[in-house]
């Protein structure tokens, strides 16, 4: 992940979250110090623990970061994963956000290594899509690949995917993929999606990068990769999720492509635990 994107955006969530200033630092001096321990309420994949390290190097340079994990590590509920020492009102201003980001990260990076381990593929890989939070696309892609994952495009600007409705204002596949290649030369990627075999006949034909094999059965997606030359890799796409990986496992095809990674997990539990001259507070 990129160190000074990923500090740009942390500096924006930090000033949504506190604005002017935090009005709770009123209840503490500069003087009062504290520690903190981030801990796990969930069994789960960390992902994005250096954002506790940017995050704080932003709002307070004096707080001291220790990372207690590593980002794709399996832990326990009840394991701390991060120390923190210094300025309490440091401590408290930064806590939610961080934990929000890191608890969102940490559970695409789970639901990620729960579907590789599903698959149980030498050859299939699982990546990503597009359908991530906006604003967080950076974050939940790296969780991703803390999850053992792989990353499909990262936007509309790095390969090209030619779905139906492009299919259908070009004329058909084979003058689609013509077209975009005589625009973007070949170092741009170009991937088509097909839904029947007549598709696919002519998406060889045309002669992609890629062809997407969409909201197919294994048995069927089993006789396509067949069909396919070696030089054009192939993905599956579409109403796959964890229970049903497994049936992909023997189809021979490159890629599982899966929206629910980033569009439908819920954030991975974890609290903050707070010490300050002998008095323990819980950060909820």
């Amino acid at each position: 992940m990129n160190r000074l994107k990923a500090e740009q955006a942390l500096k924006q969530f930090l000033l949504e979250d506190i604005g002017d200033r935090d009005v709770s630092s009123v209840l503490f001096s500069d003087t009062d110090s504290g520690e903190a321990i981030v801990r796990m309420k969930q069994d789960g994949v960390i992902a994005g623990l250096d954002c506790y390290i940017w995050g704080y190097r932003l709002l307070d340079a004096s707080v001291s970061v220790e990372l207690l994990k590593r980002d794709g590590d399996r832990v326990r509920a009840g394991e701390a994963i991060v120390k923190l020492t210094g300025p309490v009102a440091s401590l408290l201003a930064g806590e939610r956000v961080l934990l929000n980001l890191v608890q969102r990260m940490s559970a695409v990076a789970t639901l990620t290594a729960k579907c590789v381990d599903a698959l149980g593929s030498s050859h299939t890989k699982i990546v990503d899509t597009r359908k991530t939070t906006p604003g967080l696309r950076m974050f939940e892609k790296y969780a991703v690949r803390a999850g053992g994952g792989f990353n499909h495009r990262n936007g509309l600007y790095d390969a090209v995917m030619l779905k139906d409705n492009h299919i259908a204002a070009a004329g058909s596949i084979i003058e689609a993929v013509k077209k975009v290649r005589d625009s973007l030369g070949h170092m741009t990627m170009i991937e088509v999606e097909v839904e029947t075999e007549k598709q696919l006949m002519e998406a060889i034909e045309a002669q992609p990068d890629a062809i997407m094999f969409d909201n197919q059965s294994p048995e069927t997606i089993r006789h396509w990769v067949q069909l396919v030359p070696e030089s054009i890799r192939t993905e599956a796409s579409g109403g796959i999720d964890l229970e049903k990986l497994a049936l992909y496992r023997d189809t021979g095809v490159d890629v599982i492509s899966i929206g629910a990674l980033t569009h439908s997990v819920s954030n991975l539990d974890m609290s903050m635990n707070l010490s300050l001259s002998h008095k323990e507070v819980l950060v909820r």
